[in-house]
């Protein structure tokens, strides 16, 4: 038997995984290894650590996002860290709207500027392979895919790729009103945005109840759904500790409200 579903209905659920597991959207604007080095440096987290995201749009489970640390590596003579984030869609939305997206980045180990930047993306029928060199003896980014290669943008001093700015902002000693700016690159573009920590709240989810900050970032430089979303906003919970962990992440938009929430924790190394 064929499923059908109402356009608007195929076009909503098509916004949601496009973003790619909302923390895509999140980290995109938040334009601001061995375990014993991130414990000298006093890193909040570690090689190993795996967290886990069941996403929902409105009521409706949508998919899986996880964010993973592996292990170092060295690329183009540099060690660095590899933080990965992949999404994919759930059987039923797979019916109508695969996704199986995966990012890697690759960012020194001082966590002060990116190296590489990798994006695999299947949506539907949308396949891309895109790579982002960061050439910092030249402060040049080359965004590039099989099929073409654009002509190299400018760099900001201290740039990251949009996931890799998403750890960045883990290493702040959060407190309310806080402001955090950094530039980040997609290689198409780099810009400096903000993000806010708002408040300090107590929410309960069901993996547990946690102490966090809500934060929000600036998405005047966002397009798409968020751009033509009258009073758009996006806010992400981090545990208020020294993992600065995301537990919760939700945007309102014109086709309505989209939750992240964390299901589960590894390989999160003795605190």
């Amino acid at each position: 038997m064929k499923i059908v579903f109402p356009d608007a209905y195929n076009s909503n659920t098509t916004v949601l995984l496009r973003i790619t597991l909302i923390v895509t959207a999140i980290v995109t604007i938040f334009i601001l290894s061995g375990n014993t080095e991130a414990a000298e440096k006093g890193f909040p987290f570690y090689p190993g650590e795996k967290l886990t995201f069941q996403l929902k749009w409105t009521f409706v489970p949508a998919g899986e996002g996880v964010l993973e640390i592996l292990p170092t590596e060295t690329i183009n003579g540099v060690k660095a860290y590899h933080f990965v984030m992949t999404a994919r869609s759930n059987s039923f939305i797979d019916c109508f709207y695969k996704v199986r997206d995966r990012i890697d980045a690759y960012t020194d180990i001082e966590m002060t500027h990116t190296i590489l930047y990798k994006k695999k993306q299947r949506e539907g029928k949308t396949q891309r392979d895109v790579v982002v060199d960061f050439d910092w003896d030249n402060n040049k980014a080359r965004y590039s895919t099989p099929e073409n290669a654009r002509e190299p943008i400018d760099l900001l001093t201290g740039s990251f790729d949009p996931l890799s700015a998403f750890y960045y902002i883990r290493l702040f000693d959060l407190k309310e009103k806080l402001v955090i700016e950094r530039p980040v690159s997609d290689g198409k573009k780099c810009i400096i945005g903000k993000a806010f920590v708002i408040k300090k709240e107590t929410l309960k989810l069901a993996i547990g109840t946690y102490d966090t900050y809500l934060i929000e970032p600036e998405i005047k430089h966002v397009g798409g759904v968020f751009e033509k979303s009258k009073n758009a906003k996006i806010q992400v919970w981090v545990t208020a500790d020294k993992r600065r962990m995301p537990v919760k992440i939700k945007s309102k938009v014109v086709v309505g409200s989209f939750v992240g929430e964390l299901v589960s924790a590894t390989g999160l190394g003795k605190r």
